[in-house]
């Protein structure tokens, strides 16, 4: 029993170099990772990393299914710490620990909200990580609405299509938020990590130079715009 246990702590601790050297490489090379590359920095040889990793694609995914998980957990803590009753101040915790997050890690930003990786298709299995973060948002429109803290608005609803998509997502996240109410949600979590990706990738150099200010400006509009009320 003892020996199985230090071999599954020796294979855990190999499994976390891998993803850390493959972590840089994603800095230099982008998301276009070598096997070959990472076993060389490892110190072994090429056929040894697929003890661990069947092919590239397993090892991107392990890199993506970590990087939302991160990204995930960074924003359930943020907002964890904010009063209950503050729904704007919860989302703009959310917002803030989002663009934190893609400040500190920004080619591991770049692998999850960057361009697709040529030939790789993400497995089913990263999809609950993926949406841990939209998670939060939605349990702040669900106690927004039970507490009568969103404002209605007059947007005509959704296409009938559209519609049936934003019912989809408000039956998994928030099903006491109107379809309307959900779509300016929805809305505005584009709109939060498109500043965030214009700002990782160079787009408001030279344009936005106080991008601290600018960004919780953009936010708070956001929080109107959803209708929260407190």
């Amino acid at each position: 029993m003892r020996a199985n246990s230090i071999r599954a702590r020796v294979r855990a601790e190999m499994t976390d170099e891998i993803k850390e050297i493959a972590r840089r490489h994603l800095a230099t090379d982008g998301a276009n990772l070598s096997l070959r590359a990472v076993a060389r920095d490892l110190g072994v040889v090429s056929s040894a990393i697929y003890r661990y990793f069947a092919s590239r694609d397993e090892l991107l995914t392990a890199l993506i299914l970590d990087a939302y998980n991160a990204l995930g957990g960074s924003a359930e803590e943020a907002e964890s710490a904010v009063p209950r009753n503050a729904y704007t101040d919860r989302w703009l915790a959310v917002a803030g620990s989002v663009r934190g997050w893609a400040l500190q890690r920004p080619h591991e930003y770049a692998l999850i909200y960057g361009s697709p990786v040529p030939g790789y298709q993400a497995p089913e299995d990263t999809v609950i990580a993926a949406t841990r973060a939209v998670r939060v948002l939605g349990g702040i429109l669900q106690d927004a609405a039970l507490a009568g803290a969103l404002r209605p608005n007059d947007d005509p609803p959704p296409p009938p299509d559209a519609a049936q998509d934003v019912e989809r997502i408000l039956a998994a996240l928030a099903p006491d938020v109107p379809v309307t109410t959900m779509a300016r949600g929805l809305s505005s979590w584009v709109t939060l990590f498109g500043q965030v990706s214009f700002e990782i990738f160079g787009q408001l150099r030279n344009t936005i130079n106080h991008r601290d200010e600018f960004f919780e400006h953009q936010m708070r509009a956001q929080a109107r715009y959803i209708g929260l009320t407190v």
